[in-house]
């Protein structure tokens, strides 16, 4: 039998480098593709621009829908059946794929993870993680105990509403009380009504199952060519990020590794995607933060101030940092054969006294030499730029360099 081999979209950063481009421009380039959410959940937003100039940040869904290609939840997915409905409608307007399977094990965010991520963050103040405020990380904290699990499978079975109610009069206390809360605030409980709430979840958990087929991961060769869409980047990653201000998975290879195995995948060619400049949406360090680059002409409607992420932050992409996280991802590839690149994009933001880090020291480059000096900074062959929002902004190495 011959090799199967998978491709992965991974960003290199802090997140938003440009994978939901990337994603789509790959499978609109691969035949019978399947776009497989690998980890992160809801609270990703990938933005993708059509050809045809429509534009939608994709949460719940792959960002090759529009391209045509169909969506699988891994089991390190956590699924949102609040956000997931609307999502289907606007992205049904836009003539996008909508097939969606689900691995049974994905784990499932309830409305009382998104009050307890909300009521700690609010009691952080100015210490604030970065939260999203969308119950990510409790939901996967919740599922550490299996008597309060709830996973894509267990939507299926008999008395969904008595283990619901069972997470809030149990459950939330319990984790309140460990997060040092005694309940929570009255900013959260005034919009309250539990009974309300559990209704209307219940129905959200329907419409969800409506739509999205039951698959396990280890049935994925059955599927067409693997895509995988990894969430946030590198430098979130639960194990090589700065703690506390991190994502609650992992955000490379390690996943798309496991899946691969159980899918019967030999290979993965990692495509590792990072802006010519670093942003972060969120508290944490950041190397080199400035408020304005040198050289850049930031253009970002995706990631607007936001009261629980505040603005987008800014940095001259460090060549070093880049390396090393790449490095030290690829280090955990073992169980299947890896072929890794290179991908940068906003090159078309860049313009004079646009400038790089490396070792400690700045340099001011070309913006049309940019893609192939950032790809032998990260040791990494270039696959390609991107010189824009859409996937016709994309040019492979190859492609210019024969141009050239």
């Amino acid at each position: 039998m011959a090799a199967r081999q998978a491709q992965a979209v991974i960003g290199a950063g802090y997140g938003d480098e440009g994978k939901g481009l990337l994603t789509d421009r790959l499978a609109s380039v691969t035949t019978d593709a399947i776009v497989v959410r690998s980890n992160g959940g809801a609270q990703a937003g990938h933005t993708v621009v059509a050809p045809d100039g429509h534009r939608h940040v994709f949460h719940h869904f792959g960002s090759g829908a529009l391209a045509g290609a169909p969506t699988h939840l891994s089991a390190f997915f956590v699924a949102h059946p609040m956000f997931f409905l609307g999502e289907r409608q606007a992205l049904k307007e836009l003539g996008a794929e909508l097939a969606v399977s689900a691995d049974p094990r994905a784990i499932v965010t309830t409305p009382f993870d998104m009050m307890i991520n909300q009521a700690v963050e609010l009691s952080r103040g100015i210490a604030r993680h970065g939260s999203c405020g969308l119950g990510f990380g409790e939901a996967i904290e919740r599922c550490l105990r299996p008597e309060f699990a709830l996973r894509t499978g267990d939507l299926l079975r008999p008395g969904l509403a008595g283990r619901l109610q069972r997470i809030w009069t149990e459950w939330v206390p319990r984790r309140l009380l460990g997060l040092g809360l005694d309940g929570l605030p009255d900013e959260i409980m005034r919009h309250v009504d539990i009974e309300m709430v559990i209704g209307r979840f219940l129905l959200d958990c329907e419409a969800y199952l409506d739509h999205v087929t039951l698959w396990p991961d280890s049935r994925l060769g059955e599927k067409g060519q693997v895509i995988f869409e990894g969430a946030q980047g590198l430098l979130l990653d639960q194990d090589y990020g700065a703690f506390p201000h991190v994502t609650r998975s992992n955000t490379g290879l390690r996943n798309m590794q496991s899946i691969a195995r159980e899918a019967g995948i030999d290979g993965i060619g990692a495509h590792y995607v990072t802006r010519c400049y670093v942003t972060r949406h969120g508290a944490g360090p950041l190397a080199h933060e400035v408020d304005r680059l040198a050289g850049i002409d930031m253009v970002d409607p995706t990631n607007a101030p936001n009261a629980w992420q505040g603005r987008l932050r800014l940095a001259p992409l460090d060549l070093a940092v880049l390396r090393a996280a790449i490095a030290h991802d690829l280090q955990s590839a073992s169980a299947v054969a890896v072929a890794p690149d290179l991908t940068v994009t906003c090159l078309d933001q860049a313009g004079e006294g646009f400038s790089l880090m490396d070792d400690g020291g700045q340099m001011v480059i070309d913006p049309q030499d940019a893609g192939r000096r950032i790809a032998h900074g990260a040791a990494l062959p270039l696959l390609g730029e991107s010189w824009g929002a859409g996937r016709h902004c994309f040019r492979k190495a190859g492609d210019f360099a024969r141009a050239g």
